[in-house]
């Protein structure tokens, strides 16, 4: 057995060295050439479709009044005219407008005051075309006071309409009084 031993060593050693070797390779000369001009730039993808940007939601507004008074004034009708071209580019959203009035008179009278106020401007937006099913209306009477002075310029700024933009459904026009119950 040792002889077999022996012998495959051996073989395999004169295998081993049987082969012959490839010869190195000649150095390679170096290559001088000319800097490959810059890639052609790509063209930019075609732009796809935009998507539209909803309208904006309609801001809400507020319109003042004179002492006593429910009649629009040119100014009235000019913050109306700008409020009604947002909420016409918004057929989704409904219109509350909120009457108020200044602390001066009886409870009842503001009442009517602030509705015949919010009347005005909604009747206003109808003839410049809003859908009247859009619009609720409701007086505050001098329940909601923006300003707590006993001043003129505090009254100045409690005689207003507010135009609220809500979700939802339109109700029916009613009265703070109507609401509280």
């Amino acid at each position: 057995m040792r002889s077999i031993c022996s012998l495959s060593v051996g073989v395999l050693a004169i295998v081993a060295c049987s082969h012959a070797q490839p010869a190195p390779a000649p150095a390679a000369a170096p290559v001088v050439a000319e800097a490959p001009p810059p890639p052609a730039p790509t063209p930019a993808p075609a732009p796809g479709p935009v998507a539209a940007k909803p309208p904006a939601d309609v801001a809400p507004v507020s319109v003042y009044f004179d002492y006593d008074f429910s009649e629009l004034s040119p100014e009235t009708r000019t913050v109306l005219q700008s409020f009604f071209e947002q909420a016409r580019q918004r057929p989704d959203q409904v219109v509350r407008i909120e009457g108020n009035c200044d602390e001066r008179g009886s409870r009842e009278y503001n009442l009517a005051l602030g509705q015949r106020r919010a009347d005005a401007a909604r009747k206003y937006l109808e003839n410049l075309g809003l859908d009247p099913g859009r619009i609720t209306t409701i007086s505050n009477g001098e329940e909601r006071p923006r300003a707590s002075g006993h001043d003129e310029a505090s009254w100045r700024e409690n005689r207003r309409d507010d135009l609220v933009p809500v979700a939802g459904e339109v109700g029916v026009s009613m009265t703070a009084a109507e609401v509280s119950r």
